[in-house]
Formats: structure tokens, sequence, C-alpha cells
């Protein structure tokens, strides 16, 4: 496995990967490495079973993501010796956009839920799809306790034994 010296996060602007990125930046900084920072749209809609596309036009989406995703960075990167960030919005289901970049990164670092509907849910749709199919090390963070000012973050690493990523991942688990 040939090591490209990036963390990659999603973020959705919930405060679940709020953590994440915090998280994602400080494993950045240890590593020596960049971070990638993954926020997605969806380019359509649907209505009782109907696909609609969208009438705003997806640049003007592009950069209203970008600009709370980057004000989301710029939090996270308060009081922290910065590691190299590149944003990327892109169009699509958030899970399958980040199990396909996942390939090219060391480790995802995912909230452990986003702003779906299912607040008691252990574990939200994407990261148990990322954590399924990642090609990557997987880390998720769940927050122990929210301070004022900034979330705490406790990781739960995983990873599947049919994957050959997931040999690093086992091993910083146990």
């Amino acid at each position: 496995m040939t090591l490209s010296n990036i963390v990659l996060v999603g973020v959705d602007g919930s405060p679940e990967s709020g953590a994440a990125l915090k998280y994602a930046v400080a494993e950045a900084n240890r590593r020596g490495a960049r971070l990638r920072v993954v926020s997605t749209y969806f380019p359509e809609y649907s209505v009782h079973g109907r696909t609609h596309p969208l009438t705003e036009s997806e640049p003007a989406i592009e950069v209203d993501v970008e600009a709370q995703t980057r004000h989301m960075v710029e939090e996270a990167l308060a009081g922290d010796a910065p590691p190299p960030v590149e944003i990327v919005v892109a169009a699509g289901p958030a899970a399958n956009v980040l199990i396909e970049r996942s390939g090219d990164v060391d480790v995802l670092v995912l909230g452990h839920r986003g702003r779906g509907g299912f607040a008691s849910m252990l574990l939200g749709s994407v990261s148990l799809q990322c954590v399924l199919h990642a090609q990557c090390p997987v880390i998720v963070v769940r927050p122990a306790a929210v301070a004022q000012s900034a979330p705490i973050a406790e990781p739960v690493a995983a990873g599947t034994a049919e994957s050959e990523a997931a040999g690093p991942t086992a091993e910083h688990a146990n």
C-alpha cells in the first residue's frame, strides 16, 4: 500500500462533522500530512418518487457549500499550526463520493453521524457505508462532551479484514 500523506475528512456542517474536522486537523499534524476536506451536495431532488434537477445553478450551490466549508475549516484551524488544506466540493451522495476518494488517501475521518433525521443512531448511514466500503482505514469520531467553545472528540477506529488497508487500522485499534 502506497501512502499518499493525505488525511481525508467529510463534513456536512453538523457538530459531529465539526468534531471530526478538529480530529482530522490533529491527525494531519501528527502525520505531517495534508488535509483534504470534502463536502457534498445533491444536484437533484425527489418528490413523490420522481427525480428533478435543481432549479438553482450548480456553480452557485458549489460556491455556497465551499464558503460554509471554508468557515468550518477556519474555525477548526483556530489556534493550531495548520496543515496544508484542500477543500473539495462534490456533487453526489456523501458516502459514494467519500468511498470513491478513499483510494487516494491514507485515512478517512468522519463524524459518527451527520445531519440525518435519526439522532439516536450510534452510527449514521454515511459513516456506516464508509466503514464497510472505504479503501483506506476509517476513523469515526464521536463527541465525548460538548464544551461551550468546541467539541472534545473521542475516536473509534474501524476496519475490515478483507481490505489490505485494514492492517494499520486494526493495529491502531489494539
